[in-house]
């Protein structure tokens, strides 16, 4: 007998087939295999955070023609961050198949940047930017010292908390959020939540642990800030109706 699409789904994606005979079909809350799919659904969020949680935010901006209520802070810290994995690699010599879905990621943030600039009307500015932080980029990957990659690796959470503080500063002081993606922020918000659950599990160092729990905590007041915003936009426009 053939499998329903649902179970070929999950069964594919969520959890193994002795898990789906106990939740789904026999309605059973097994502790293990509960434990099995929040693990498997939270690494799906923090993939869908990693890859494609800027894609929307790119071409919302295209689309629309504008970067309105972007921080042009933000987004050159969060070019910071996502440069520290490629410039770690380089550096250790890792072989590019190790490392190659961090540089789409960093390419998605540094056509990010530019888009910034090109609809603040700074499109020269945006190209020089980029041709400077390539060859900037090529440098210190060919000569920074592992020593100084490692520090720089672990100096990127704390970068990317200030990006989304950035951020979020901006909307509050905007009183809108402009063209910040809901997807792009929604997906951030989620991948955040499983970094902090994953981080929880052995912790390491409290300190760090802290780190996650404010990057999570951050994401969760963009996300209410785009809600409440487009709410409140909404809420005006039909008075004015």
């Amino acid at each position: 007998m053939a499998s329903s699409p649902l179970k070929h789904f999950l069964v594919t994606y969520l959890m193994p087939e002795k898990c789906y005979e106990r939740i789904v079909v026999k309605l059973q809350l097994d502790g293990p295999c509960l434990k099995f799919v929040l693990n498997r659904i939270l690494a799906l969020c923090i993939i869908m955070d990693t890859f494609v949680a800027q894609l929307p935010q790119l071409l919302k901006i295209v689309w629309r023609g504008s970067a309105e209520g972007l921080s042009l802070t933000a987004g050159l810290l969060q070019l910071y961050a996502f440069s520290c994995p490629v410039v770690y690699a380089m550096a250790n010599n890792f072989p590019l198949f190790a490392w190659a879905e961090r540089f789409i990621v960093l390419a998605q943030t540094a056509a990010l940047v530019f888009l910034i600039l090109h609809y603040r009307g700074e499109t020269l500015k945006g190209i020089l930017l980029l041709l400077c932080y390539t060859g900037v980029m090529f440098l210190l990957g060919s000569y920074t010292a592992k020593a100084v990659a490692s520090v720089l690796q672990d100096s990127r959470l704390a970068v990317l908390i200030a990006s989304k503080g950035f951020q979020a500063h901006t909307n509050y002081c905007s009183g809108h959020t402009g063209q910040l993606s809901t997807l792009s922020v929604f997906l951030s918000w989620t991948g955040s939540l499983g970094v902090l659950y994953v981080s929880l599990q052995d912790i390491e160092s409290w300190f760090e642990a802290f780190l996650h729990v404010l990057s999570a905590c951050l994401s969760c007041v963009l996300l209410a800030q785009v809600l409440c915003y487009r709410s409140s936009a909404a809420t005006t426009e039909k008075k004015s109706e």
